[in-house]
């Protein structure tokens, strides 16, 4: 009876964890609404289009996790530890929208939409000047890692940060910032089509990309891990929500900052060398079949 008891006073608590710290609709609607729209496509799509398994699991991953951050508790202890803070970044801005852009979902999402919807409707709302121009600028070779990477630095000046960070409306400006930002520059960097085929950058380019744009990550984080003063005093004033020394949380932050955001673009590069590779491979082979063919004619 008591290890039931505790048994069930755990899963209680678990469920409490899991409820939405603070509420946002639009959130809640933008990640069930992808969510219908993949299951739906997934039941749509021909044989020979489904994803593999893995694709699908990235994605599904990758919306659990920006889920998870931002309407679980797990936001609340963001909101009062600095490292958990970067922790709920790395998933925001790295992550998730990783594993999402990872996943190849516009397809199955695309047949997921409601017959109403018409993609010659999507077509046109494509070919707005607006839309197309504001998008090849954000997606530009120069603009797209220097928005990566100049928001990191914007949302962690010291002044900003405190800002954000007792501000409810700039707090959520924050978050979302990262993760449509995370999710525009690894859509743009993991597209597995070469230029020719409607990338809109090389597979050389964006190995060269997210190689430059881990260096200047690596020096934010190395200067917060190794600083000797409280850079982030805010959290102070909010009131950690467990003890630990301040220069401690600074330190676990700046490594998270550092370490693991590197790690991600290397491997994106690995992912992008393995692609180029591949295609190179499947490119020869369609030379050479015509001539194997001849030969085998003659």
């Amino acid at each position: 009876m008591v290890l039931l008891h505790a048994l069930m006073q755990g899963l209680i608590a678990a469920s409490a964890f899991l409820l939405p710290w603070e509420l946002s609709p639009t959130l809640l609607v933008s990640c069930a609404g992808a969510l219908i729209l993949y299951w739906r496509g997934l039941r749509r799509v021909r044989a020979a289009e489904r994803p593999a398994p893995g694709r699908r699991i990235a994605f599904f991953s990758g919306l659990l996790l920006v889920y998870f951050v931002m309407q679980t508790r797990f936001d609340y202890l963001s909101q009062h530890m600095f490292y958990l803070h970067r922790l709920q970044h790395l998933v925001l801005h790295h992550l998730g929208p990783f594993l999402i852009a990872l996943s190849q979902p516009l397809t199955v999402l695309a047949r997921g939409l409601p017959a109403r919807i018409r993609p010659a409707a999507i077509a046109r709302i494509w070919r707005l000047p607006v839309i197309r121009v504001a998008y090849r600028l954000l997606q530009n070779a120069l603009v797209a890692p220097l928005l990566f990477v100049g928001l990191i630095w914007f949302w962690l000046t010291s002044r900003i940060h405190f800002d954000a960070m007792l501000s409810d409306p700039l707090y959520w400006v924050m978050n979302w910032s990262m993760l449509i930002d995370g999710l525009l520059f690894w859509i743009l960097m993991l597209d597995p089509r070469p230029r020719r085929e409607g990338a809109l950058l090389g597979f050389g380019s964006r190995i060269l990309i997210v190689l430059a744009a881990m260096v200047p990550q690596m020096l934010i984080g190395a200067h917060i891990a190794l600083s000797n003063r409280d850079l982030y005093d805010v959290y102070a004033v909010c009131g950690r929500a467990w003890e630990i020394d301040p220069l401690l949380d600074q330190h676990l932050g700046g490594l998270i900052t550092w370490i693991p955001a590197a790690m991600m673009h290397v491997i994106a590069a690995l992912v992008l060398i393995g692609r180029w590779a591949r295609h190179d491979r499947n490119e020869t082979h369609r030379m050479r079949a015509p001539t194997s063919s001849n030969s085998g004619r003659a």
